[in-house]
C-alpha cells in the first residue's frame, strides 16, 4: 500500500512513521533555562550522527500552537544540554518526565531523580543513567513544526562497571537500555539479538580478480 505523504495530514504521517521506524533510542534530556530552572524530558527522535566531530541529533517537536517546548527553548537559548540514556530501571521516572507541566515544574525533583553536576555544561546529568553525554549546540534546523538539534558531545560519562577503560569495550547488554516502539506508551528491551558479520568484497566469489 502506498501513501502519498504530500496529501496526508501531519497527524497521519506521524502515526505511520512512528509505528514503522522502530525501535528508537531515547534521549532523556536535561536542560536549564536562562533563569536556571531545570527541565527533564525524553525524546525518541534521536541518534548518533558521527564521531568527527562527535555529534548526536534530536528532533524536538513543537506544541500544537507552534511554540517551542521547554527542552528546545532551553537548548536554543543556552546552547547546553545533556543526553542521558534510559535503562529499564529508569523507565518509570523517564515516563513521568513526559508530563505536560509548566516551565517552572521541576520534573527531576518530583520524579525523585538524583543528579550530579556536569563538567562543562550547566544542566546536570542523571546519576542513574548508564551513559550521560554533555553536549553543546552545534547546529539547529527549524523545519515546520519541528526543530532538529545537532549537539557536539563534549564529555561522555559511562558507569564504571560498563566499560573496559583500556580497550574501550562497552558492555552494551548490561546497560539494559529501553527503546521507543509504536503507539501510545509502548517500549522494548534490548534482549533478543542476532549477529551478522559485515561482508568483504575481496572474499566474495564474484569479485573481480
Amino acid at each position: 500500500m502506498d501513501f502519498d505523504f504530500r496529501q496526508l495530514a501531519a497527524a497521519d504521517r506521524y502515526k505511520l512513521m512512528s509505528a514503522a521506524i522502530t525501535p528508537r533510542p531515547i534521549a532523556w534530556l536535561t536542560t536549564r533555562s536562562v533563569e536556571g530552572a531545570r527541565n527533564a524530558a525524553p525524546y525518541s527522535f534521536f541518534n548518533m550522527m558521527g564521531s568527527e566531530p562527535p555529534l548526536v541529533a534530536i528532533g524536538l517537536m513543537r506544541r500544537p500552537d507552534g511554540t517551542l517546548k521547554d527542552s528546545a527553548r532551553n537548548i536554543l537559548e543556552t546552547g547546553d544540554f545533556v543526553v542521558n540514556l534510559v535503562s529499564e530501571a529508569d523507565a518509570p521516572a523517564m515516563n513521568f518526565t513526559c508530563i505536560d507541566a509548566p516551565p517552572d515544574f521541576d520534573e527531576l525533583e518530583h520524579a525523585g531523580v538524583a543528579v550530579a553536576p556536569s563538567v562543562t555544561v550547566a544542566p546536570p546529568r542523571i546519576v542513574s543513567a548508564p551513559v550521560s553525554m554533555e553536549c553543546r549546540l552545534f547546529h539547529h534546523v527549524d523545519a515546520g513544526q519541528s526543530t532538529v538539534v545537532l549537539g557536539e558531545v563534549l564529555h561522555f560519562h559511562i558507569r564504571d562497571d560498563l566499560v573496559d577503560a583500556r580497550r574501550l569495550h562497552v558492555d552494551t547488554l548490561a546497560m539494559a537500555l529501553v527503546a521507543r516502539m509504536h503507539g501510545a506508551g509502548w517500549y522494548t528491551r534490548s534482549t533478543d539479538l542476532f549477529q551478522l558479520s559485515r561482508p568483504s568484497y575481496a572474499d566474495w566469489p564474484g569479485a573481480a580478480s
